[in-house]
């Protein structure tokens, strides 16, 4: 339960965060492709980088502060191709473009930029060592009817996100 317990804090808080981006800067974007106040890209990526790092810090046996770096890497190259994914994805199944990296100098297509990389590389660390040791213990603490009416809530928004948008 925990796994997915992260999932859905960290997809309503990407989700709350880019929202107020959007209103701090004026910005005409929705955050995501559902209706409910979860964008699912983060919930993926926070449950990503956990098993990612629970996996290279039990396993490569080196100074933190390599670990570290090793991380930065890695975890940026994976939360990039997930975006990429998640962009195609978005694209092919609803025909739409949530963000475009073409402006941006050093970018692969729409959907990949190295300076966005670069951002993933830096968040994740934050959130590696700051944010989820913060909300660890209350992401510990959510009582299963909770997780269980998250799901049934996800999945319903889904269903009704892949209707309307199929029959537009």
């Amino acid at each position: 339960m925990y796994y997915l317990n992260c999932f859905f804090v960290y997809s309503i808080f990407g989700h709350a965060l880019e929202t107020i981006v959007a209103l701090i800067t004026h910005a005409n974007f929705k955050s995501g492709i559902l209706n409910g106040w979860w964008t699912p890209v983060y919930g993926i990526g926070a449950v990503t980088i956990l098993f990612v790092s629970e996996y290279l810090f039990k396993n490569l046996h080196m100074h933190r502060f390599w670990e570290t770096v090793i991380m930065f890497f890695v975890v940026s190259i994976v939360l990039s191709t997930i975006e990429a994914l998640g962009g195609v994805l978005i694209e092919k199944i609803f025909g739409e473009v949530f963000w475009d990296y073409s402006s941006q100098k050093f970018h692969i297509g729409h959907y990949i930029s190295l300076e966005m990389t670069l951002v993933w590389g830096v968040i994740s660390i934050i959130f590696i060592y700051i944010i989820n040791p913060l909300l660890e213990g209350f992401i510990k603490k959510i009582p299963t009817w909770i997780t269980v009416i998250l799901v049934m809530l996800f999945l319903i928004d889904c269903t009704k996100t892949f209707i309307d948008k199929k029959s537009n």
